[in-house]
């Protein structure tokens, strides 16, 4: 979870408060934008906290864009299931008023080198129909559609999309 400058953006690993921080971006932009309840906040804050709790070095993972030495956003890579279904991307987020910027590619290509030096040969990641933005950024680094389905969950019906990509 090493930090590394790039321009005026820093990526940086774990620091105090970041767990909350991604838990309440995630929070408010899916309930603002997409009315996503409770469930989905507390399925994130739960999630991620036992991600970081287990992780492991060289096997997972885990950045946040710091821009003028303020949150900007996070990725992380879950490496669990690697030798079966291949490292998860997950808890992709950039804040809002720094979308556009340029964050979020750079958070996806770090997070695809440490693939890469980690030995992953397939990366994984599940979203939803609606999110175009991020889905440019996917398929620009190669990720394809590979499964689709409707879901209820986090109060409502989403269209949940896997995305895969091969390295």
């Amino acid at each position: 979870m090493e930090a590394t400058k790039t321009s005026e953006v820093e990526v940086v690993g774990y620091y105090p408060g970041v767990i909350g921080e991604i838990t309440q971006l995630h929070a408010v932009y899916y309930h603002e934008n997409w009315g996503f309840d409770i469930t989905f906040e507390t399925q994130v804050s739960r999630e991620l906290s036992e991600f970081l709790a287990n992780f492991q070095k060289g096997r997972d993972g885990f950045w946040a864009a710091r821009s003028d030495n303020r949150f900007a956003g996070a990725i992380a890579i879950d490496g669990s299931l690697t030798r079966t279904e291949g490292a998860r991307l997950r808890w992709f987020i950039v804040e809002p008023t720094v979308q556009g910027s340029g964050i979020g590619r750079r958070l996806i290509e770090h997070a695809l080198e440490f693939c890469r030096e980690a030995d992953h040969k397939t990366v994984f990641l599940w979203t939803f129909k609606g999110l175009e933005a991020a889905r440019r950024l996917y398929e620009q680094a190669g990720f394809v559609l590979d499964e689709e389905h409707d879901v209820e969950q986090w109060g409502g019906v989403i269209h949940e999309q896997k995305f895969v990509l091969t390295l």
